[in-house]
């Protein structure tokens, strides 16, 4: 009886304008995940702590939603023949390890400081990988635009001729992704740095996809829809974990997946339209205002298990007041630049068919 009014405390109660906030959230996350190519629980997360959700219920809710969405997704994409299979599973049952070991440290962090230290953790996780992927991620757009050259050919990295030159007896495995056999030894704490960040802010992509890329070499197209098998693994077994514990609140999962179902189709669409460098452009900015909304609410945290001077409750409401509104702030802004995008990408495109039918005449 203890552990359900335990569980039950987790969860916030749900009015009419929650369920609205939650859909639009998850619209919006879905809207950015199929135009980026990302999961959007970096939107997604901080957004749920946004309206009082615990920081370790947020992670559990947001990884129970993902699973089924990755896997439509990893089917999607390998009839396309984007998806190395072999290299998906291969991570994915290290990130299985990184996973239930994150998950462990998370439930540890909540035993010993309570609610605030979760949040604490979650929040400065969140703080520290959006600022080093947010600011990669603009100044790599920022790069591709000045030099002009938005449809450069991928090169493997010199870090990845060398993974793949490294020849160790018995752990070698052919990927086709990367024609080329790489050690196994190689892809085991790779899955499971994956694993123990989706078990922290429910955002294994950020460092999946990244060492597919530069520390395996997969051709980035190819590393995105292989992190998607790789995300199904680490979501079943996480929200299994984590449901054991109580902390899957499956109300907040459902209405977040309902609405990014709608946005991840329209985002997709929206991706014909543009060109590449402008969808790293979206995800780095969203990443930057997301990071100042999760920063703004670490020191309320700290105060409250006394690491600095305490806070007033005046100033702690107000500071709450200021993130949630810079969280909305970017949820809006993002939703905007992707359906502008839609939009302008659109009219060009009627534009020259229409000279070229005239041209024709």
């Amino acid at each position: 009886m203890h552990d359900i009014a335990q569980a039950a405390s987790n969860f916030i109660n749900l009015d009419t304008i929650n369920i609205v906030y939650l859909f639009l959230v998850g619209f919006v996350g879905g809207l950015v995940s199929g135009f980026i190519g990302s999961g959007g629980a970096f939107v997604l997360t901080p957004a749920m702590m946004s309206m009082g959700v615990p920081g370790l219920v947020a992670v559990a809710s947001n990884m129970c939603h993902k699973f089924p969405k990755a896997l439509i997704g990893s089917i999607k994409r390998a009839k396309y023949g984007q998806v190395d299979v072999k290299l998906g599973i291969v991570l994915g049952i290290s990130a299985e390890a990184g996973v239930l070991y994150g998950a462990h440290i998370q439930e540890g962090i909540k035993k010993s400081f309570g609610e605030a230290g979760s949040n604490l953790y979650v929040s400065a996780a969140f703080v520290v990988i959006l600022a080093i992927v947010g600011g990669f991620v603009l100044l790599d757009a920022w790069k591709t635009k000045k030099s002009g050259n938005t449809n450069a050919e991928e090169k493997v990295t010199k870090l990845a001729r060398w993974v793949q030159s490294v020849n160790i007896p018995g752990t070698m495995v052919y990927f086709k992704s990367l024609n080329a056999k790489v050690s196994v030894l190689f892809t085991i704490p790779l899955g499971f740095a994956t694993g123990m960040l989706a078990a922290t802010i429910a955002v294994g992509g950020f460092v999946g996809v990244p060492s597919m890329i530069y520390v395996l070499g997969a051709p980035s197209l190819m590393a995105s829809a292989t992190e998607l098998v790789i995300a199904f693994v680490m979501g079943l077994g996480g929200s299994f974990k984590f449901a054991m514990s109580g902390l899957v609140d499956i109300r907040l999962a459902m209405i977040i997946l309902a609405g990014s179902l709608f946005g991840i189709q329209l985002g997709a669409i929206g991706t014909t339209y543009v060109k590449p460098y402008m969808i790293k452009m979206v995800m780095g900015v969203i990443m930057v205002i997301v990071l100042f909304s999760r920063g703004l609410m670490v020191p309320v945290y700290m105060s409250q298990l006394g690491l600095i001077q305490e806070i007033s409750e005046s100033s702690a409401k107000l500071m709450k007041g200021v993130s949630f509104g810079i969280m909305i702030f970017a949820l809006a802004l993002g939703a905007f630049i992707v359906l502008k995008a839609m939009w302008q990408g659109r009219r060009e495109q009627r534009l020259a068919a229409q000279e070229a039918f005239e041209h024709v005449k």
